[in-house]
């Protein structure tokens, strides 16, 4: 049988050469191995028009590519742009951390450390000193020494000072930490539904919104919870009075009110997640741990709460990421917060000792970067300092000891063959 394609091997000891030969004349095998022919391609077996407009709907690597040349001249500019540049950006946001002031009382073990004083008795000769750990200070200007903090129930009074004036704004906040709010079921535990004042099944609470453990009542699982959801149900609940100045200057009076707002702590449009929901009293129930805040349920005399204008729950259900955090409680956007001595009162609700937290309050004022954070200033400066000196370390290296690009005795193949190939009879 005539064969189609034939290797001849010219010589024993030359390389080795393939002719290919053809013949006019397919042979039966191939005829058995040749494809359908297609109506649209030539004989000469070229790509037709229709082929071309196939092979072209699939997606081509046609993206140009960069390869960067880094080279001395290349490399070294950049780290000393990066030290030039990150060194001051970092030096001037710590020096606008430093300008905020602000002041820390962890009040966790006040109920405990706290001395009792009866209803109507003295407070003034029942406060205790803060031990040192418990508050912290940080003023950019003091006017005056410090001192500690005192406190006392009934309910919890807290005194403290403040060495230099608060320019408004000024912000208030309660502060937890060891408070894992970024737990993935955690976080996932509510009905957006509910939140836009919609009557849920109940069904649906346990299944698709994920509000489970706290979908039912306790008491009557056919009435469904509202709000549902772990994170509504571990609400803030501790509640704090605006401060009172203590013989404030330029005054006859003993006593003078710091007055602090509640409204515009939350973010602006957060309002607009929530509506008022269409549940009566009587459909649903408050969530276990809101007992407190209505002992009876919903009644007409203390009814379901409108969450489209009830900013701490807004603020609370904006979860934080990291374990310690602090949510907006009070701002003052007008009056100055005067140096002296204040009194505020704190009604402790909120349980933080069974998972090791600890709650604090703050009071913030602002500066053109926000709060207080130095963190962000230090890491420009670290950064920088760090792209600075290895431009300087590779600079003395490229004097001292140079490397010629484009050196051939670099290459591998000029130094080492990689393999050898040969053909033998």
């Amino acid at each position: 049988m005539e064969q189609n394609n034939t290797l001849t091997h010219q010589e024993h000891n030359a390389p080795a050469t393939f002719i290919k030969q053809t013949t006019s004349k397919p042979t039966h095998s191939m005829t058995l191995l040749n494809r359908k022919s297609n109506k649209n391609s030539d004989p000469n077996n070229n790509t037709t028009a229709e082929d071309k407009q196939k092979w072209s709907r699939r997606p081509a690597t046609t993206s140009q590519g960069l390869a960067t040349n880094l080279n001395p001249k290349t490399v070294l500019p950049i780290f000393f742009l990066i030290g030039i540049t990150f060194a001051p950006i970092g030096g001037l946001l710590l020096w606008g951390s430093s300008k905020v002031n602000e002041f820390t009382i962890d009040y966790t073990d006040c109920d405990i450390d706290a001395p009792q004083v009866q209803a109507g008795g003295d407070t003034n000769n029942g406060f205790q000193n803060l031990p040192p750990g418990k508050y912290g200070y940080h003023f950019a200007n003091p006017e005056a020494p410090g001192k500690s903090e005192r406190l006392s129930t009934l309910p919890l009074s807290t005194d403290f000072p403040t060495t230099a004036p608060l320019d408004p704004p000024v912000f208030m906040y309660y502060k937890l930490t060891n408070y894992y709010q970024n737990h993935r079921r955690y976080v996932k535990s509510l009905s957006i539904d509910q939140f836009k004042g919609k009557i849920v099944p109940i069904e649906r609470l346990d299944r698709d919104d994920q509000c489970k453990p706290v979908a039912r009542s306790a008491s009557n699982p056919s009435v469904p919870i509202y709000p549902c959801g772990l994170i509504a149900n571990s609400l803030f609940n501790d509640t704090f009075l605006s401060p009172i100045l203590l013989n404030p200057p330029n005054s006859n009076s003993n006593s003078m009110i710091y007055q602090m707002s509640e409204k515009g702590i939350a973010w602006s449009g957060e309002a607009e997640k929530y509506k008022r929901t269409k549940y009566t009293n009587s459909q649903v129930a408050p969530p276990p741990f809101w007992a407190n805040r209505y002992p009876n349920g919903y009644t007409d005399q203390n009814p379901i709460p409108d969450l489209s204008r009830d900013e701490h729950f807004q603020v609370w259900m904006r979860t934080a990421g990291l374990p310690t955090f602090r949510k907006l409680y009070f701002r003052q956007d007008t009056d100055r917060m005067l140096a002296g001595s204040y009194v505020m009162d704190i009604y402790m609700n909120y349980p933080v000792r069974p998972f090791g937290g600890t709650k604090s309050i703050v009071f913030s004022t602002v500066s053109f970067i926000g709060g207080r954070n130095p963190f962000l200033g230090v890491a420009y400066i670290v950064v920088g300092t760090i792209c600075f000196v290895i431009g300087v370390v590779l600079s003395v290296r490229h004097l001292v000891k140079p490397r010629r690009l484009g050196d051939m005795k670099y290459l591998s193949y000029e130094t080492k063959p990689c393999f050898q190939m040969s053909i033998l009879s």
